[in-house]
């Protein structure tokens, strides 16, 4: 497959140069695979979803280790845990940087697994598929708003130019089919599929794990789980609510978003770019597709967003809200998200009202929206989606 220069690439070979381990996760088909063979074209190579290659791990996981040397990429590693350990006796005796780098797509108790052998002796990065600019670059990024949204920036669809309906299509089939059935043992893959498309259609909003389990009759300890299995297989996200009190963050609902727009738009049954046109739900996905392009950049700076990313919902009568907090030392960064391509000055009303109501804390106000203007008004940044930049 043709390569395409990715963003991650100096943190990739800077973790290299201060970790023994590095560990590149993300999600199927993110172009893990295709980073790592022209970053590290002197390594050795192997893929652990080649049968032959994982019996022979798992046979005689030392034997199979030494055999690689100390320049090694697995793929894969999560098919055979067993190595983990025999890597850290590697590395323990050897400790030198950048000795071996794993890659996994199914993170389903995978990072637990690492951290558990590998503490303090392994770097880990995240790789999602492609970002604005790195579509830009490359000029696959598609202008038009509802392509752009539609399509989704998944390396192969993009680079092959699949249709998108059919890609996720089988994607999304390919994911619960293999890897749910394989990692977690769960047997009623109807009522998880639909479980899936309910998270579509609360894209953006806060969940609610009972009110779904009672949509597909499953108890809301399951649909809980489930919802980790998602997150834990980058399908989706949780944005939690910004509150004064760091504590009480983590006890209030948060909001799900999907970690691709083109999966979203399938699982909400889109079927078309007209389809989204028209669809009640294009806010959501555009807002979604802003939002996840800031993880995008953090990630690929070697930065976890969890922890520093927010919404705002008051509590008052009238419902106001903010879609994306970005907590810094000194400030907050407000971003109010518009699709309308018209430029409207009461867009700022709800970052006027946080501002007012926050206290001392510096605030900087800003509207993404899909027009062509970027200007200032009333200390207000509005920024067009296509002048946007983190």
């Amino acid at each position: 497959m043709e390569y395409i220069e990715r963003q991650i690439t100096d943190k990739l070979r800077d973790y290299t140069k201060y970790f023994p381990v590095v560990f590149l996760t993300g999600p199927r088909q993110s172009g893990k695979s295709t980073l790592l063979e022209n970053v590290f074209p002197e390594y050795n190579h192997v893929n652990l979803e080649e049968e032959g290659m994982r019996a022979q791990a798992k046979d005689d996981p030392k034997g199979f280790l030494e055999g690689l040397g100390t320049r090694a990429i697995i793929d894969e590693a999560q098919h055979v845990p067993e190595l983990f350990s025999y890597i850290q006796l590697i590395v323990d005796d050897i400790d030198e940087p950048g000795m071996f780098i794993l890659s996994g797509s199914q993170n389903f108790l995978l990072l637990r697994k690492i951290s558990q052998s590998l503490a303090g002796r392994v770097g880990i990065l995240s790789l999602l598929p492609f970002s604005d600019k790195e579509m830009g670059d490359a000029d696959l990024l598609i202008k038009e708003t509802d392509g752009w949204l539609f399509s989704g920036h998944y390396p192969r669809r993009a680079l092959k130019g699949f249709d998108p309906f059919d890609f996720y299509s089988n994607y999304i089939r390919t994911y619960v089919e293999r890897d749910v059935r394989m990692e977690t043992g769960i047997v009623n893959l109807d009522s998880f599929s639909a479980f899936m498309r309910i998270c579509a259609t609360n894209v953006g909003s806060p969940i609610n794990l009972s009110s779904i389990g009672n949509a597909i009759d499953t108890d809301a300890r399951t649909i809980s789980s489930w919802l980790n299995i998602l997150e834990e297989s980058y399908i989706v996200f949780r944005l939690r609510p910004f509150t004064k009190s760091k504590v009480m963050r983590y006890s209030k609902t948060p909001k799900i978003y999907f970690y691709d727009t083109g999966l979203l738009c399938n699982l909400l049954g889109v079927k078309n770019e007209k389809n989204l046109s028209h669809s009640n739900m294009r806010g959501q996905v555009y807002e979604n597709a802003i939002i996840l392009d800031y993880y995008k950049h953090e990630y690929n700076s070697g930065r976890f967003p969890y922890n520093n990313t927010f919404f705002w919902r008051n509590s008052g009568r009238q419902e106001k809200e903010i879609d994306l907090i970005i907590e810094e030392f000194d400030q907050l960064k407000l971003y109010e998200i518009k699709s309308s391509r018209t430029f409207k000055t009461q867009y700022a009303d709800n970052l006027h009202l946080f501002e007012k109501n926050i206290g001392s804390r510096k605030c900087e106000m800003n509207v993404i929206y899909d027009g062509s203007h970027s200007t200032v008004f009333k200390d207000v940044r509005f920024i067009g989606r296509r002048d946007l930049e983190w």
